[in-house]
């Protein structure tokens, strides 16, 4: 794969890049990331948004998780353009490796690290890049989200549901950036859809067990526009709570509470 690289001796101008992570699939980081993406424009920050690896991907779809950070951004997702932010897509909606080895491909860990790299180098503004299902999930037969991760040691957002269980996978997902020495700027809940547990309950708890070592902010459940998605893996769907259709993603975005200021120095 052919790079860009910054001419020698040039500094990048971009603002220090955030990671979007999430405690597994369909729980809500595209929803955050074309949120985010989109308030950051909206103060007329330059953003370049990044989905390097994405799986359960066809030509056909125009609301894949790449066409609509693209739409966030302000880009037309064209075949090029979505070459562009994800080198690696996979048809079945699976595990990259997965998704990889019924394709006889698969990722190459150091050149997708050198990508985020080159691009967040390249970059005029805020740097985001969306990581690909939870954080341990397989990229290839060696390595994980949480490898990458730590690779880049760029700071993390945590995104995470209400659904029953989603404390225990926050807090086992928190411990293993915290072992990895992966900062992490914010913990996103993202209320799930049709959930028997209280979000403002699950806010509560988790504040308790995060001990002040991220904030913890919630995402209310936006509604019966919210599609929800299988996303970038099989697993069923545990509350993506803001899938739009692009035509009302701008009404979708004004109620979400700010997020810019997590990319703030």
């Amino acid at each position: 794969m052919e790079r860009n690289h910054p001419p020698a001796g040039k500094q990048s101008m971009s603002k220090k890049p955030l990671f979007i992570t999430a405690t597994g699939t369909g729980i809500g980081k595209t929803a955050t990331t074309t949120a985010l993406c989109w308030q950051l424009r909206q103060k007329g920050k330059a953003v370049t948004a990044l989905k390097p690896v994405i799986s359960g991907y066809t030509t056909e779809d125009e609301t894949s998780d790449t066409a609509l950070i693209l739409k966030a951004c302000g880009i037309s997702p064209t075949p090029e353009a979505i070459a562009a932010i994800s080198p690696w897509r996979f048809k079945a909606p699976l595990a990259p490796n997965m998704a990889g080895a019924l394709e006889g491909r698969e990722i190459d860990f150091h050149a997708l690290v050198e990508f985020c790299r080159d691009q967040q180098a390249l970059a005029a503004g805020q740097t985001i890049v969306e990581g690909v299902g939870g954080v341990h999930v397989p990229l290839n037969s060696t390595h994980t989200t949480a490898d990458w991760m730590q690779a880049l040691n760029w700071p993390t957002l945590l995104v995470t549901g209400s659904y029953l269980g989603a404390i225990s996978h926050t807090l086992s997902a928190l411990e293993v950036l915290q072992h990895r020495n992966i900062p992490v700027r914010a913990i996103i809940i993202s209320e799930s859809e049709n959930s028997t547990v209280s979000p403002h309950e699950t806010m509560a708890t988790l504040e308790l067990f995060v001990r002040g070592a991220a904030p913890v902010i919630m995402i209310p459940h936006m509604g019966d526009s919210a599609r929800p998605n299988m996303g970038d893996s099989a697993r069923p769907n545990m509350g993506d709570s803001a899938r739009p259709h692009m035509g009302d993603s701008a009404r979708l975005w004004t109620r979400w509470p700010p997020l810019s200021w997590i990319c703030d120095e």
